[in-house]
């Protein structure tokens, strides 16, 4: 997605008052990547069971995030770019959309109609969640960045995934391409679900726990952060 340059008054940098939003359990009812993956794995393409035990290694906080990696990318590589695209497009719409509540895009609009800059920031890879972070109106996304050669996916990873301290590194990152630091970063918020974000929680001066997990509700509330709920009548069947 494109990246809007900094704003600059008089040769200083405005400072940004930053809004992040984890996605998987969090702005979605659901898991993005493993409804992914039963989509293809309707088509023979991927092992959606494999897939499950993943899923079932990161909310034990016990995932080998290249291991996963290596798996969940191959798809890209292997399949053609025509199909990609119609499963992709078929995902968002049967999926995807059904499953972003009103309370997830109005949290975004508040944000926006705060003047906050916002971004999107996830785990899951950004060719797949970029049409997310269109659908709900969101400019910036920092996601797991899936290695080309050309116009291919080769089914590495490009640079650091954008997963637990991860995420932190990738956000850095981010702000330096804009040549920022966290350091002109004059607010933040940051919404998750999971005890695996703990390190951007941490980091930011407004956590907040959305549909959060056990271990991060504890937490969240030994630490007196803000603890909301977002999804309510908004099925899950995609459970790991």
């Amino acid at each position: 997605m494109p990246i809007r340059a900094a704003s600059v008054t008089l040769g200083a940098v405005t400072p940004l008052r930053l809004a992040l939003f984890d996605l998987d359990r969090t702005l979605l009812d659901g898991d993005s990547d493993l409804l992914w993956s039963e989509v293809l794995g309707a088509r023979g393409v991927l092992d959606v069971e494999r897939v499950r035990a993943f899923h079932r290694e990161y909310h034990a906080g016990t995932l080998d995030i290249d291991a996963f990696l290596d798996f969940q990318l191959a798809p890209l590589a292997r399949e053609e770019r025509g199909a990609l695209l119609g499963w992709r497009d078929e995902w968002l719409a049967e999926c995807i959309r059904p499953r972003i509540s009103d309370g997830a895009r109005a949290l975004v609009r508040e944000h926006a109609d705060r003047g906050h800059e916002i971004a999107l920031i996830t785990a899951t890879n950004a060719w797949l969640t970029a049409p997310i972070a269109r659908e709900l109106g969101i400019q910036h996304l920092i996601a797991t960045e899936p290695e080309r050669d050309a116009e291919r996916f080769t089914g590495r990873v490009a640079g650091v995934p954008c997963f637990r301290a991860g995420k932190v590194t990738r956000l850095v990152a981010w702000l330096a391409a804009r040549g920022l630091a966290w350091s002109d970063v004059a607010e933040s918020w940051f919404y998750s679900d999971s005890h695996n974000d703990l390190p951007l929680l941490e980091k930011v001066a407004n956590p907040v726990a959305v549909n959060a997990d056990p271990r991060l509700r504890a937490h969240a509330a030994a630490r007196g952060w803000r603890i909301v709920e977002l999804h309510a009548g908004v099925a899950d069947s995609a459970s790991a």
